[in-house]
């Protein structure tokens, strides 16, 4: 039985429809969601999204259940509609997933997995006592006292990240001595949020790579992508990632490693730093579709968004074959006079092998607003048309 809702609590949504096997609920309805709905409709999936009505979903037509992925309520009537739970982002309520999990709700990934992207020191604290799994050096910190101990014992500079919430470069400081580490301290204490502190690693490159795993065990990786940052921001990724051979197969290595450690259902992107000592150290880890794997949509045989919902359905999961040589994705956006890149549609479609993706979300400065994926004989030349082709959407050429 569904829960009694009061008019102010109660999440509006779509007259009821009986429950079809095969319903995802997906709690977030922007971008991912609406990249997903894509996908569920060539499989004749339903799917249900959980947010607000301006979200990019929504746009997309997507079936839509108004709420918040923090409202227990909501939640527990998303449930209540779908077979399977499972997200386009870490903002949930933890413990109203659970209490959903013990009535034998199906969660996927679950709340113990999903907790490692939703507090990013407890997956610290769990990745690195895993087998196989290496992490930068890190604790957390309460004071600037325990900052200066950690640079005595690691350097400067070194990073301040906080425990949930950040992502795009938010909620990431990086600090080359003390006084800026006090100026971060006191942003972050000002925003109520709580930290812990990392090595700056010297890298090499930045790797991510996508990991699909099903209920009943079936494992598929897709291949690794090299990344690009730009004030804590994915700006571009490179398909095959510009690392050796034996770098390729100790990632893939690793992403089927932690797959089975965590216990995943559904898909996983890991985020990860090669070291220039030659380690792989893990990044981040999100569990979900990401947009490091948007690329794949149009350069392997299945999207990630595809692959999540056969993961998260137990369905037999996809193959991750390359369908090109190389590949690029670059994102859009937001311009910073706050102009909207779809009106400079037409001049970036004349780019030659674009493919471009926008996301219908409302024009802000700094936002992303879309990407473009361009696939080719290299890297090289894939990243070049992709970048044309954004640059114009953003008017920048």
């Amino acid at each position: 039985m569904t829960p009694e809702l009061s008019a102010y609590e109660s999440p509006r949504a779509s007259p009821r429809v009986e429950k079809r096997a095969g319903r995802v609920g997906i709690v977030g309805a922007g971008q991912l969601a609406r990249m997903g709905w894509q996908a569920a409709i060539s499989l004749d999936l339903e799917l249900l999204c959980l947010g607000a009505a301006g979200e990019a979903a929504a746009g997309a037509g997507a079936p839509l259940l108004e709420g918040s992925g923090r409202d227990p309520m909501a939640l527990a009537e998303l449930a209540d509609r779908c077979d399977v739970l499972t997200f386009e982002h870490e903002l949930v309520d933890l413990a109203a997933l659970a209490e959903l999990e013990a009535r034998g709700v199906h969660v996927r990934p679950s709340t113990a997995v999903l907790a490692l992207a939703v507090d990013k020191l407890q997956q610290r604290d769990t990745l690195s006592k895993m087998d196989g799994i290496l992490v930068p050096a890190y604790a957390p910190v309460t004071g600037l006292a325990e900052i200066e101990l950690f640079a005595a014992q690691h350097g400067w500079p070194l990073v301040l990240k906080a425990r949930s919430g950040g992502y795009d470069g938010r909620g990431v400081w990086m600090c080359p001595d003390l006084d800026d580490a006090a100026s971060a301290f006191e942003d972050a204490q000002a925003a109520g949020l709580e930290l812990y502190v990392e090595q700056a690693v010297e890298i090499v490159t930045e790797v991510a790579v996508l990991v699909a795993r099903s209920p009943s065990g079936e494992v598929a990786v897709h291949p690794p992508v090299e990344t690009f940052q730009i004030d804590g921001m994915c700006r571009w990724v490179v398909m095959p990632g510009r690392i050796a051979e034996h770098i390729r197969l100790e990632v893939e290595a690793l992403a089927r490693n932690l797959a089975g450690q965590v216990g995943l259902e559904g898909l996983m992107a890991i985020e990860l730093f090669l070291a220039r000592d030659g380690r792989l150290l893990v990044n981040e880890l999100a569990l979900r579709t990401h947009n490091t794997g948007h690329l794949h949509t149009e350069a392997s045989a299945t999207s990630q968004f595809e692959q999540h919902l056969r993961a998260v359905l137990d369905l037999p999961l996809g193959v991750t074959t390359p369908l090109t040589a190389a590949a690029a994705m670059v994102n859009v956006v937001g311009p910073s006079d706050g102009s909207d890149p779809a009106a400079h549609l037409r001049e970036a479609l004349q780019v030659p092998g674009a493919s471009i993706h926008l996301y219908g979300k409302s024009a802000r400065p700094g936002r992303k607003l879309g990407h473009v994926t361009v696939c080719a004989a290299t890297p090289e030349e894939a990243l070049n048309l992709a970048r044309k082709a954004a640059d114009r959407l953003e008017r920048n050429g």
